[in-house]
């Protein structure tokens, strides 16, 4: 059956942007506005920490993963910033290699860090479905793949950019999978985690085709109609219909994007006809699918 989180994030299509090796000494800081792009950070060795706008600080240590898929301001320093408003010394001593603060102190930390680019044009939902912020430690196996990730950047082998999206990927599904998702926020993570409802999402995402209502859901899951409906928005984070109409319409751009016929992608995600399709598309999406179609081949 269709695994709704590998869904997500293929569908994101990961495409990696910068990868460097960083070494921190004495007093440093690095700030980061809402630049856009998802950001991931592997503490190789030492201490640093991290400030996101709004949150409490987070100390990271050898074996801590970070990644922040959403886009957020926030700041990687030392234990004890500089002043605010002091300039960051920031060298490049070879190609993705860089030495923050003072080069004669002896380094604090080192860390591997990243940006990637999402290509899906709907990433403001996928996203949504995920955590903000994901902090984990002492999982070997994401940090070997955040090493191959930017070994895989330095070389200029066969491949590369393939190997790369590829790469990125596994490291998002990872990530995710290590998640404590019961103790994840609203999102799909939680969804998962809870047995009852696993089952509906995993068929909403591989039939989403079929007809569905909050009452055929709710007697899928052996529930209320109620109990279900309550139970969904309080662990998904929207109502059943609203995830399923937002999960078609994802499915449906898509399908537009590949040029495949609107009667078609109407029978593929759920609507009786073409027309009925064409006028739920038009009022989620705000143009019609021809519209959005012969836009997304000309971008």
């Amino acid at each position: 059956m269709t695994d709704p989180v590998a869904e997500v994030v293929s569908l994101l299509k990961p495409s990696p942007s910068i990868s460097k090796l960083v070494t921190g000494g004495g007093q440093w800081l690095v700030e980061r506005k809402e630049l856009g792009s998802p950001f991931y950070c592997a503490v190789v060795e030492g201490q640093c920490l991290m400030t996101i706008t709004g949150r409490e600080p987070i100390v990271l240590t050898a074996g801590d993963f970070v990644l922040v898929p959403e886009i957020f301001s926030f700041t990687m320093s030392s234990l004890e910033p500089p002043p605010r408003g002091a300039l960051a010394q920031r060298l490049e001593t070879s190609p993705g290699v860089f030495l923050l603060g003072d080069s004669s102190a002896p380094a604090e930390v080192v860390a591997m860090v990243g940006h990637c680019a999402f290509g899906s044009d709907d990433k403001t939902l996928l996203l949504s479905l995920l955590p903000e912020v994901i902090h984990i430690s002492g999982e070997e196996r994401l940090m070997l793949l955040v090493r191959m990730i930017n070994d895989e950047t330095r070389a200029e082998r066969t491949a590369r950019d393939m190997v790369l999206r590829r790469l990125l990927e596994v490291l998002l599904i990872e990530a995710l999978r290590s998640t404590g998702s019961a103790a994840a926020p609203p999102g799909l993570l939680r969804g998962m985690a809870d047995p009852l409802l696993a089952p509906t999402l995993r068929r909403i995402h591989a039939d989403p085709g079929r007809s569905m209502t909050v009452e055929a859901l709710a007697q899928d899951a052996a529930m209320s109609r109620s109990t279900f409906f309550d139970r969904f928005r309080r662990e998904v984070g929207v109502a059943p219909m609203e995830y399923a109409t937002g999960w078609r319409m994802t499915l449906a751009k898509e399908l537009l994007r590949k040029d495949v016929a609107t009667a078609e992608i109407a029978q593929r995600v759920g609507y009786g006809s073409a027309s009925a399709f064409s006028v739920a598309f038009t009022r989620h999406v705000g143009k019609p699918p021809g519209a959005y179609s012969r836009q997304a081949v000309t971008a």
